[in-house]
């Protein structure tokens, strides 16, 4: 490949990825402009203060309390056929190298008990 093609090539990269960057900066600025997140934080505080009147009104009501019934948890499960692919890959290096590790170091103790 000539240097002059290899030129080419190195801009055409750098403009689409300075091009991708600007897009997501666009999209992020835009959406914070338009108050999505205000809305999304204004949205959870309306949910914590119907909880706490809900929480209030049991009290006053003389209601069992638990705990659960006014804390809503939002425990979304990322996991998918890669994710758990990476999670089963890194496992099995941790077990290859702790027993490596593990031998080694047994090999090194012995070597110097004699």
């Amino acid at each position: 490949m000539k240097t002059e093609d290899k030129k080419k090539l190195a801009k055409k990269i750098l403009s689409k990825s300075f091009l991708f960057l600007f897009l997501a900066f666009t999209v992020l600025y835009l959406s914070e402009g338009a108050g999505y997140f205000e809305y999304e934080q204004h949205r959870n505080m309306v949910l914590t203060s119907d909880k706490i009147k809900e929480f209030e009104e049991d009290v006053k009501n003389g209601k069992n309390i638990d705990i659960e019934n006014y804390v809503e948890t939002k425990a979304k499960d990322y996991s998918n056929p890669v994710s758990n692919l990476g999670l089963d890959l890194s496992g099995f290096v941790n077990d290859v190298v702790t027993e490596g590790l593990d031998s080694l170091f047994k090999f090194l103790g012995d070597m110097n008990k004699r």
